[in-house]
């Protein structure tokens, strides 16, 4: 059972990345439209409406005194856009009204006011309960959880009046809406499900205005009458509570926000699990474990270790009738009796040995001028005849000069004169017809001995250190 249930989710999971277009089948193809208004599958716009209580909090001046509570009002716009069945992002317009209060001093008394406000912003709204839901829970939901966080602008005017000085005159404060009035706005909401058309949802916002004057307690912190010092407050905030519609917009039957892919997927396969209850996946096992089923393997004794493509069979990449698994050279067909290798190419590389072997018995006698790179004239007949034979070599093969050193001096030179040796070889080489593709130089300094021993080189007579200080030829 859950080997089908694994089988039947691998099928449905390219539905499912295409769910927001419309697919028809055919015996051959899967033909898919682009994404646009005609293809989608649900609603992810919508319009909300709202409005509640509102009050002053964590302020000199606050909604909540001498027990009692001082109830604002507030009421809100926004357009809804869903990105995801988790993810939502609303542009919210809120106009509202706080009333706060204060206790200065004796004079003045308790000093009342109001906060007006409009605030515009960009809210993200996270659907938690999408997020937490079980997958393999097939009933409908109709309450989600949400979050909201974001940022806005947030102007407003204040009223304050007391008992003393702003008995006769109250302090007013007009802060227009511009950039150094940047709000955080946070809050949950719980949302439910009406109908297709209109979602209800109470909700509850919490707004960090970052200024001292919000609460209308004085322009600066230190200002006459002395509002902003009654708390170690820096910012003054709001706490909304509102309860609202949302209007769903679109002919599509759901909204993205109710909607679960996951939940619908094992929906789906629990339905094909009905309709298929007998289906019977590798129903005659894998008897040579090459990871094809016996019910479609057309290979049954596939040997252990080899490779095998869709319908059991051994890979036998260059088609010579020996698998991959034995073939010796498996890009280049060759006879089984040669494990799949051909037979010239062992006469070809007999040939190229022996073709090397007497390279290098003229590259033995190559001398340069002492501590340089200048190769000296009586060499040049031994380099001529090593040109002419590296050119009957194929042209698809690739050979490496090498410098070597003895053990005397430091690393880095000796890799250096060595290097310059071997440039200086290959260059003649090259002028001498030889083809600049074939050829690669490389020097090898004192890291490359013939007779390791001699090193340091006072352990060894002078005739080992000279043949070591050498240049010679090899396949790469």
């Amino acid at each position: 059972m859950i080997m089908k249930k694994k089988l039947f989710l691998l099928l449905l999971l390219p539905v499912l990345g295409l769910a927001q277009t419309n697919e028809t089948t055919s015996d051959t193809e899967i033909k898919t439209q682009p994404f646009n208004n005609k293809s989608r599958l649900f609603k992810d716009w919508s319009v909300s409406v709202g409005g509640g209580a509102s009050f002053m909090t964590n302020a000199d001046l606050t909604s909540f005194y001498g027990g009692k509570v001082n109830w604002g009002w507030n009421g809100y716009v926004s357009l809804d856009k869903q990105i995801s069945h988790t993810f939502g992002i609303s542009l919210l317009y809120t106009r509202g009204q706080t009333k706060q209060k204060a206790y200065l001093n004796d004079a003045a008394g308790v000093g009342q006011g109001h906060t007006k406000f409009d605030q515009i912003a960009v809210i993200g709204d996270v659907n938690f309960s999408n997020i937490m839901r079980r997958v393999d829970n097939k009933s409908n939901f109709r309450w989600a959880l949400h979050g909201y966080g974001g940022i806005g602008f947030t102007g407003y005017k204040t009223f304050l009046q007391d008992n003393a000085v702003l008995s006769k005159w109250p302090l007013y404060i007009d802060q227009k809406m511009d950039i150094s009035t940047l709000t955080y706005i946070g809050g949950v909401g719980l949302k439910y499900n009406i109908s297709r058309l209109l979602d209800i949802e109470l909700r509850t916002l919490y707004i960090i205005s970052g200024d001292e004057e919000f609460d209308g307690g004085g322009w600066t912190r230190d200002a006459v009458p002395g509002y902003n010092l009654i708390n170690d407050t820096y910012s003054d905030n709001a706490w909304l509570v509102n309860l609202g519609l949302s209007f769903k917009l679109g002919k599509h039957k759901d909204h993205l926000r109710w909607v679960d892919p996951l939940q619908i997927a094992y929906a789906k396969t629990a339905d094909l699990e009905e309709q298929f209850k007998d289906f019977k996946v590798c129903d005659k096992g894998d008897g040579d474990n090459d990871g094809v089923c016996d019910d479609w393997d057309r290979q049954l004794d596939t040997p252990a270790g080899a490779r095998v493509d869709g319908s059991g069979v051994a890979l036998d990449l260059d088609l010579d009738g020996v698998i991959d698994l034995y073939d010796k050279c498996v890009t280049v067909p060759g006879p089984i009796s040669n494990n799949g290798c051909p037979i010239e190419t062992i006469a070809q590389t007999l040939l190229q040995q022996v073709a090397i072997e007497e390279i290098n018995k003229y590259f033995n006698g190559i001398e340069f001028e002492l501590n340089k790179d200048v190769i000296r004239p009586k060499s040049f007949q031994d380099l001529n005849q090593a040109a002419d034979i590296i050119k009957t070599l194929g042209a698809g093969d690739s050979f490496i000069v090498v410098g070597a050193t003895d053990s005397r001096g430091s690393s880095a030179y000796n890799k250096k004169l060595s290097q310059s040796r071997a440039n200086a070889v290959l260059k003649y080489l090259v002028d001498k017809g030889v083809s600049s593709s074939v050829l690669t130089a490389e020097g090898r300094g004192k890291e490359d001995l013939k007779y390791t021993e001699c090193d340091p080189a006072t352990k060894c007579p002078e005739w080992k250190n000279e043949a070591n200080r050498r240049v010679y030829f090899v396949a790469k």
